[in-house]
């Protein structure tokens, strides 16, 4: 026998082969599909009943076992990669917040920044020139402006407050605004 000959033999029988099985019905394919979530793995005993139980031949239930593995991977897969995806559009949503608020904390940083300096220059040149400087009297309540005035001081007693760079009580809030002299 010659080359050529067996090669066509052995396709002849791939294709009587191919033939010989069976399409599954729905019934067998339910009882796969609910043998397949049982257990994504096949044992050999499983495999011969059912194989009995559906009569089709145990070669064709490992194949779709096999088949049925590599589409249950790929669609986990398919899930997790969504649900990752979900993940990073979350992380990149709240990183875009985090630099706003960075950029917004780095601004007011700054600003403060340039008071604390003008406000050493300020003191500096008073000081050189043996001068009292003007007292700020806008009163801070938590680092936030809440009035400005010489004489009313309606404080609470547990509060303190910032006058330029000084944290004072509400009562020597009322002995400094007490001695001070306007002339």
């Amino acid at each position: 026998m010659n080359f050529s000959s067996f090669h066509n033999q052995k396709a002849t029988t791939q294709k009587q082969h191919k033939h010989s099985t069976k399409r599954l019905t729905e019934d067998q394919v339910r009882l796969l599909e609910s043998n397949f979530d049982s257990s994504k793995k096949l044992e050999p005993e499983r495999k011969l009943q059912l194989s009995r139980l559906l009569g089709i031949p145990p070669r064709q239930i490992a194949i779709w076992y096999q088949n049925k593995r590599a589409r249950w991977k790929n669609q986990s897969l398919e899930h997790d990669y969504a649900r990752l995806q979900v993940q990073l559009e979350a992380t990149l949503v709240e990183t875009r917040h985090l630099q706003k608020e960075v950029e917004q904390l780095r601004t007011e940083l700054k600003k403060v920044q340039a008071q604390q300096v003008q406000q050493t220059r300020h003191h500096k040149y008073y000081n050189n020139m043996n001068l009292r400087p003007p007292v700020d009297y806008s009163i801070f309540v938590c680092g936030e402006e809440v009035g400005s005035s010489s004489k009313s001081f309606e404080c609470d007693m547990n509060n303190l407050y910032c006058f330029g760079e000084q944290v004072l009580e509400v009562e020597e809030i009322y002995a400094a605004a007490c001695n001070i002299n306007p002339f």
